[in-house]
């Protein structure tokens, strides 16, 4: 109707059109999908590999399982579920091509071609059937999304009943000096880390700033719950900085 106004949705701090948000992250991962795992390992002082390796140590992937991991980018958590899964498959969505082009590369010098799948698609409205999946998995990913109840919805919808999502997302720490240590550190070292490395410091401030826009780990337990998932816990790594969601479709 006219005069109705669209609803807006946060993009770091700024405030946009919801239907602008899912292009302007596209153009940040777009941006940086060349350098990205390395400056994963760079911000993070490779932490982000004890993350993951933790999330497949609680998945404990099963032989023939088949998982979905969203906003995949360049496979990292696709790789080690096909790693701890003996005749598992995977596929590998992500909305920015260029990042699943990386990841292929990847998968083919590590034979892993065969057991993988590279799909662009949009996590609020995933291209595949109802019941398709045993695993979802989305890993710093989920706060980008334009709308993430959409996006848990979608989960519920592809998961096969018995189905787990697992999330890992940056989160809150629950120590406000620790808080205010972490805040120093992510807005006075990784933007200008992003602008020496990837050349573009612009997107790693929108990195950094749509951390403390993410809801903090209870706010979102109870957005997964709301979904429809049961059986919902969390686990904080790294004191907080990040945490691992855990939800069934039962």
């Amino acid at each position: 109707m006219s005069g109705e106004h669209e609803a807006t949705t946060h993009f770091g701090f700024r405030d946009v059109k919801e239907s602008e948000k899912a292009g302007m992250v596209h153009e940040v991962f777009t941006s940086v999908a060349s350098k990205y795992d390395v400056m994963n390992d760079l911000m993070s002082f490779s932490i982000h590999r004890i993350w993951k390796d933790a999330m497949m140590d609680w998945l404990a992937p099963r032989p023939g399982q088949r998982l979905l991991d969203v906003a995949g980018g360049t496979g990292d958590v696709a790789f080690r579920f096909l790693g701890r899964a003996e005749g598992s498959s995977a596929v590998v969505c992500d909305m920015t091509e260029s990042m699943l082009i990386a990841g292929r590369q990847r998968a083919e010098a590590g034979n892993l071609s065969e057991r993988l799948d590279w799909v662009v698609g949009d996590a609020m409205a995933l291209p595949f059937p109802d019941n398709s999946f045993d695993t979802y998995t989305i890993s710093f990913g989920i706060r980008n999304v334009t709308r993430i109840p959409d996006a848990l919805k979608e989960a519920y919808r592809v998961l096969r009943p018995g189905g787990r999502l697992m999330v890992l997302e940056f989160s809150q720490i629950p120590n406000d000096l620790m808080q205010k240590v972490y805040d120093w550190y992510s807005f006075n070292i990784i933007p200008p880390m992003g602008k020496v490395v990837t050349g573009d410091r612009d997107s790693y401030q929108y990195l950094v700033e749509s951390i403390r826009q993410f809801p903090d780990q209870e706010t979102f337990a109870a957005m997964i719950r709301t979904a429809g998932f049961e059986q919902v816990k969390y686990r904080n790594m790294t004191m907080g900085i990040a945490a691992l969601h855990s939800g069934w479709k039962i």
